[in-house]
């Protein structure tokens, strides 16, 4: 009778001390690193080993009777490594060193070695088996404690008769019960552990799921806006279209009119005159239209681009003679610089790369009134992704308004300009930086521009030479 009560103590000791444990895991080392948490379970499984043999049943001072091989079972149950089983069955029996240095020490040492080594083969088996947890949780209950009774009556100190046929009989099937007691607790945490497992991904997958519908709640509000603003710049365009268009076809249709209904009193100046300004109405109304279709073109990925080798020396020259009376009629000065040692030709399209400077010009003229624009062409070479770089700039400088810092990127953009007013001074469509932006793209370069609001503009023009 004493020696049951003596084991329903150590039971009892051993649940209570998997309660603290598992209080402890949950509030104090919930941030510890899962490496540390490893080794303080396994030696927490030690220590509840020794725990049990300090309220063990002593039948005499050196011969205890205990539950010291509960923790083994639970390791078996719970433990992935069967070398980590062996190491704390090995480990609990050294705990019995604690107590007295003696032959029944011993004995309790290697019964719980042994212990170990069937709980890991128990552990394998358990890992490979399609048997249910209960099932698995009785045989493991069943071998060791009948392994447990085979040790200790084939190299216990008492005679195996005596054990065997006093207290066998009475340790057996209460060890058996308290056991299987153990495994449904466990299983009981078990079954707790993968609730909160199951919440805790749960909880996871909503705060995923939930940040991934904020991110793609930004990225919706970001394309609104994206979408409200482009609305907003193509009904600018179209406002400054019909504008721009407006002008020189009233001017054809006008000029067209008198010289039908002056016929006979018109005098060849006032011809020439006239037919002068309907060319030029005609020549902006073609050039707003080339724009548009050049644009389309490239948003089409249509525009064809014609490699050839062209002439560096030319490209000055015909600049000079598109913008010289531009420069004349305004009062401005347009000089045109090109540093020594420059290459003879380049491999692009000279059509395309005409039509970038003729607009980079064009801009500069137009928001210049005082001063100059200066046209200045280098070599330079530069690093690009690691390897270097030879490029052809042509930089276009001017003295005129300048652009405000907070509008360098909008202005590249098509259907807008920094002022996106149709009563707005200087005029234009908003497509010529926006054409030649993608145009310089395609020809393997690109744009760059340095400019201070009141102090003029930089636009550079950066061609590959080969």
């Amino acid at each position: 009778m004493e020696l049951v009560k003596n084991f329903l103590v150590n039971t009892g000791m051993l649940v209570t001390l998997a309660y603290l444990a598992n209080l402890l895991y949950k509030y104090g080392l919930s941030r510890v690193s899962l490496r540390l948490k490893y080794i303080l379970s396994i030696l927490l499984l030690i220590f509840a080993g020794w725990i049990s043999s300090s309220f063990g049943f002593r039948l005499r001072d050196n011969l205890i009777f205990d539950m010291r091989f509960l923790p083994l079972i639970v390791a078996s149950m719970v433990y992935s490594r069967p070398s980590m089983i062996m190491l704390i069955g090995f480990g609990i029996g050294l705990t019995r060193f604690t107590y007295s240095i003696d032959e029944a020490a011993f004995v309790g040492w290697l019964n719980l070695t042994i212990l170990g080594v069937v709980c890991a083969v128990l552990n394998v088996w358990m890992r490979s088996s399609t048997a249910s947890l209960l099932v698995k949780g009785v045989a493991t209950v069943l071998v060791v404690n009948l392994t447990n009774v085979l040790n200790i009556a084939t190299f216990g100190v008492l005679p195996p008769r005596l054990y065997l046929t006093e207290i066998v009989p009475v340790l057996l099937p209460v060890s058996i019960v308290l056991s299987c007691v153990i495994m449904l607790l466990l299983r009981e945490f078990h079954l707790e552990q993968q609730r909160i497992m199951q919440i805790e991904h749960a909880n996871r997958l909503l705060s995923q799921q939930t940040s991934e519908l904020q991110q793609a709640h930004h990225v919706l509000e970001e394309r609104a806006s994206q979408l409200m603003l482009s609305s907003q710049y193509k009904s600018e365009f179209l406002a400054n279209m019909s504008h721009e268009l407006r002008t020189p076809l009233n001017s054809i249709i006008n000029l067209a009119q008198l010289m039908a209904e002056q016929d006979n009193e018109r005098t060849p100046g006032e011809t020439k005159l006239y037919s002068s300004m309907i060319y030029r109405s005609g020549m902006d109304l073609l050039e707003l239209v080339n724009d548009v279709l050049d644009l389309s073109k490239v948003e089409a990925g249509k525009l064809e681009i014609l490699y050839e080798e062209v002439n560096i020396s030319e490209i000055p020259e015909l600049l000079q003679m598109h913008f010289e009376m531009t420069a004349i009629r305004k009062g401005l000065v347009f000089d045109i610089e090109l540093e020594p040692s420059l290459p003879a030709v380049i491999i692009s399209d000279s059509q395309r790369v005409q039509q970038i400077l003729r607009n980079l010009l064009a801009n500069a003229f137009k928001f210049t009134d005082q001063g100059g624009v200066t046209l200045h062409i280098c070599k330079r070479i530069e690093a690009d992704a690691d390897e270097y770089m030879d490029w052809m700039v042509f930089e276009v400088s001017d003295t005129g308004i300048g652009i405000a810092a907070t509008q360098h990127e909008m202005i590249f953009d098509a259907f807008q300009q920094a002022d996106g007013s149709i009563t707005r001074r200087y005029g234009g469509t908003g497509l010529g930086l926006s054409i030649s932006r993608d145009l310089a793209n395609l020809l393997g370069g690109h744009l760059r521009l340095h400019s201070v609001e009141g102090q003029g503009s930089t636009f550079s023009l950066y061609l590959p030479i080969h």
